[in-house]
């Protein structure tokens, strides 16, 4: 091969490998941006507000993951982008042991943060489990900012209401403290406090102690 046609060889495998470096590096750019977009959260949708739809009390949280999951599967998170039941912890004294539960603050209610259309209306109404938006007149009727933002508060509270397993008048046998042993009845209860008043005798005569509910079984 003469000199002249060995270079002309040369030069043309070097455009090859150029070319080919080239292409690998848009490859490469292309599937890096495909990583980053589809790592990306959908955008905020500023037209999205509150909205409550009703439900059979007791399948709430049945009918939040059912739009939940319809929501995934249609790719829908930028225009229906949450969906919660308002649930508050509570201690439950029960046979004087604590038990934290969780309570539905609103009973066969559900929140939505949606942008309502008529698709999205008929999405989430033909839902299982849903029997429909609140509403106050022919459309729903989406709830101001400030009152969301107190249920999430409320649904924050640390130190959790207390709930009695008994009621004013119950006999009940004191477990714990002073007066271990004691048997009297209900008076007074305080569940915010988590207090309770009950009558025993001493010395023949009725009084009232103020104990935890802790302290206390119903007979």
């Amino acid at each position: 091969m003469s000199p002249k046609k060995k270079l002309k060889e040369e030069s043309k495998d070097s455009r090859v490998k150029i070319t080919q470096k080239a292409d690998k590096e848009k490859v490469k750019a292309a599937k890096k941006q495909a990583e980053k977009k589809a790592n990306q959260k959908p955008p905020k949708n500023d037209k999205t507000k509150w909205y409550v739809i009703s439900t059979q009390s007791g399948h709430e949280k049945r009918v939040e993951e059912a739009i939940k999951q319809r929501i995934e599967a249609m790719q829908l998170q930028d225009i229906i982008s949450e969906v919660f039941v308002p649930i508050q912890k509570k201690i439950v004294i029960k046979d004087g042991k604590q038990k934290v539960k969780e309570e539905r603050i609103f009973p066969g209610y559900v929140l939505v943060k949606m942008m309502l259309d008529k698709d999205t209306w008929e999405i989430i109404s033909n839902t299982e489990g849903v029997s429909g938006f609140v509403r106050s007149s022919k459309y729903p009727r989406p709830l101001p900012d400030d009152e969301v933002q107190a249920i999430l508060k409320f649904m924050e509270i640390e130190q959790p209401a207390f709930q009695a397993s008994f009621s004013i008048g119950d006999a009940v046998k004191i477990k714990d403290g002073a007066f271990v042993d004691f048997v009297g009845s209900v008076k007074e209860i305080d569940q915010a406090k988590g207090k309770v008043k009950v009558l025993i005798s001493i010395f023949g005569r009725e009084t009232p102690v103020e104990l935890e509910l802790s302290q206390v079984v119903k007979l």
